[in-house]
């Protein structure tokens, strides 16, 4: 049997109806004894490291995952992280960072209904994150929710109540979990060597979704407060010009500070493509302009906070923005 580590960190998985709205408050062991189902599937221990609804999670929780993670790699086979759904897909894409080539797998679920409900799909997603996590061919960094199983850089919340909340944006599901079994469509080959872990992320980057009319001296106030911007921009990406292109030039002035600036598009699917149209092509003359492309804005963000962390030299930045990291970035 495999021997699993699961990191509880709250969620409306372990939620109760505090009177006030429902707040985490069911233990990791409470969570367990849910689905008695998983003791023959696999040897599990648990950690509770924090019980917070995950709108209150940031990049420090990220860090202090994966430092629970590192901390027990030799010890465990695989890795559960039991989280609220709110933010789940910007932490599996921080785990994607911060744990890179795992040959071991790390499993994020949650659910829509609380565990402590009768009516609720928080027992089957629990079971089939430990079935996956479980198998012999699991590895890297995923959610498994409502069956389906997403890498952790294509995730995405695309649905607020109903029980298929996660999609898979401009990627396949690697696989689906039906009957306890794996069903894989995608089966890579494991990484030979040990895996990559890092401490650090800069959290100074900020989310700008683009709207009509919108004034240009927003990249002013972000230069003052911040390392790096991702814009969501509008279709196929590009900034407007209006009557005094004063976004042009305040993006340019964002950027000769040494700030980093990415354009994609606030459209779900299908990415950016900035070498079509003016409004888009003249911003690839732009020093530390990249573009997203097909990137979610969750693992654009999450990226950037990463390299950051890392380095300030542009080149270096632009090479480690464009280096795939399980499949983040395609084209």
């Amino acid at each position: 049997m495999k021997k699993l580590l699961m990191i509880a960190t709250g969620g409306t998985i372990a939620s109760k109806d505090s009177g006030g709205g429902f707040a985490p408050a069911l233990t990791a062991e409470e969570l367990l004894q849910c689905v008695p189902e998983i003791g023959e599937k696999c040897e599990v221990e648990a950690i509770q490291p924090f019980n917070l609804d995950s709108t209150n999670l940031y990049s420090r929780h990220w860090l202090q995952i994966a430092r629970l993670i590192e901390e027990n790699y030799a010890r465990y086979d695989g890795f559960v992280v039991t989280h609220g759904t709110d933010t789940m897909a910007y932490t599996a894409a921080a785990l994607s960072y911060l744990v890179q080539d795992s040959a071991k797998p790390i499993v994020l679920t949650g659910s829509q209904k609380s565990a402590y409900l009768r009516d609720t799909d928080a027992r089957s997603n629990l079971y089939g994150a430990f079935t996956y996590c479980a198998d012999e061919r699991a590895m890297g960094v995923h959610i498994v929710f409502d069956g389906k199983i997403i890498l952790g850089t294509r995730a995405k919340k695309t649905r607020t109540r109903s029980y298929n909340a996660f999609s898979s944006i401009d990627y396949p599901e690697i696989g689906l979990v039906r009957d306890g079994h794996i069903v894989y469509y995608i089966c890579g080959e494991k990484p030979a060597g040990p895996p990559r872990f890092y401490h650090a992320l800069d959290p100074k980057v900020f989310l700008l979704k683009m709207i009509p009319g919108m004034d240009g001296d927003i990249f002013r106030y972000l230069a003052a407060r911040y390392d790096a911007v991702m814009i969501e921009s509008f279709g196929s990406g590009g900034l407007p010009r209006y009557e005094s292109d004063s976004f042009f030039a305040r993006l340019t002035e964002f950027t000769e500070q040494g700030k980093v600036a990415v354009i994609g598009t606030q459209v779900e699917r299908e990415g950016s493509a900035l070498d079509v149209y003016e409004v888009g092509k003249r911003l690839t003359s732009c020093g530390n302009v990249l573009e997203a492309r097909t990137m979610t804005p969750e693992a654009t963000v999450v990226k950037l906070m990463w390299i950051l962390a890392q380095t300030r030299e542009p080149q270096e930045i632009r090479r480690l923005f464009y280096t795939p990291v399980q499949s983040d970035i395609i084209g």
